[in-house]
């Protein structure tokens, strides 16, 4: 929408810098998210669509179905230390407020246990189609296979 003169109000110039940097980022991915992306592209996992470096209200999420609203997260190294901890729990905490189920995964997971991590996000799907009458308890859907590193919450 532009503005008299031609202009571009400050919300659409926000929504485009996200754009862009949205695309750069599916042309920067890591070696985890470059494997995880060639096990979901094309509906290859239980025939649901995913989308990479998708933007979501103020964040830009790694992978995301629309269809079942899941968000697939995979963090580096980076994301056990304590302040991108508290960062990323509350960028999770909004993110389901907004109906998202959102699944972190370690890089190392990925690369070292894809056929697991794909299990997981396989019956996270089946159970949003098909919900479980005694659904996991919380936690477990937060993390992936391994077990979380110490000091994450």
């Amino acid at each position: 929408m532009e503005l008299e003169g031609g202009g571009m109000s400050k919300v659409m110039k926000e929504n485009q810098q996200q754009i862009n940097f949205a695309r750069r980022l599916r042309h920067e991915q890591t070696d985890a998210e470059t494997i995880l992306w060639s096990k979901l592209k094309h509906k290859q996992l239980e025939g649901v669509k995913f989308r990479r470096q998708q933007p979501i209200d103020q964040y830009i999420v790694d992978f995301v179905s629309f269809d079942t609203k899941l968000i697939l997260e995979i963090d580096g190294g980076q994301h056990n230390e304590e302040v991108v901890r508290k960062r990323d729990n509350a960028r999770t905490v909004r993110l389901r407020r907004s109906g998202h189920c959102v699944l972190r995964f370690w890089d190392n997971e990925v690369l070292l246990n894809i056929d697991g991590v794909l299990e997981k996000i396989r019956q996270n799907i089946k159970q949003e189609f098909h919900p479980h009458p005694d659904p996991l308890p919380s936690r477990e859907r937060e993390y992936g296979v391994l077990p979380p590193m110490t000091g994450w919450s």
